[in-house]
C-alpha cells in the first residue's frame, strides 16, 4: 500500500499563512497530501489573504478550505510551522522547518503580497526537497 506523504502547515489560528501555503501547495503538486490546521482556528479565512490569492493565482480558497484545528487533519509526515510568536501548535514532536514569516494581522496589503510572495518561494521549494527525498 503506497503512502501519500502528508505535509502540514500549523499556525495558529490558521486564517492565513497556513492557508496561502496548503493553498499553494495543492495547486503546484498533487503528489503529495497538503493541509493547515492552527491550535485555536478563526471561523474563516482572512479575507485579504483570500482575495488576493484569488487575484494573484486564481485560486479560490473559500471553495476548498476552512480554518481546522489540529485534529481535524491527519497525521503529518513533515511539519512546518508558519513562524508562531508565542502558542505555537505542537503535534507531539519538533517542526521539520519553522518559516519564521510575518505576521499579516493588522497589516497592510504591502505586507500581505511580501509574505504571499515568501510562502510562493518557500512552498515551491519545499516540493523540490520533497521530490528528491520521495522520489
Amino acid at each position: 500500500m503506497n503512502h501519500k506523504p502528508v505535509i502540514a502547515f500549523l499556525c495558529t489560528h490558521n486564517a492565513c499563512r497556513s492557508q496561502i501555503a496548503e493553498a499553494l501547495a495543492r495547486k503546484y503538486d498533487s503528489s503529495f497530501t497538503f493541509c493547515s490546521a492552527g491550535t485555536t482556528p478563526e471561523s474563516r479565512i482572512d479575507p485579504t489573504a483570500r482575495r488576493l490569492l484569488k487575484t494573484l493565482y486564481h485560486i479560490d480558497m473559500e471553495k476548498m478550505q476552512t480554518p481546522k484545528p489540529l485534529s481535524a487533519i491527519p497525521r503529518p509526515d513533515v511539519l512546518i510551522s508558519m513562524g508562531c510568536l508565542t502558542g505555537c501548535p505542537h503535534m507531539g514532536r519538533p517542526f521539520d522547518e519553522d518559516w519564521h514569516l510575518e505576521d499579516t494581522a493588522g497589516k497592510d496589503e504591502k505586507v500581505y503580497l511580501e509574505v504571499i510572495r515568501e510562502i510562493d518561494d518557500r512552498v515551491k521549494k519545499l516540493i523540490r526537497q520533497l521530490h528528491r527525498e520521495c522520489p
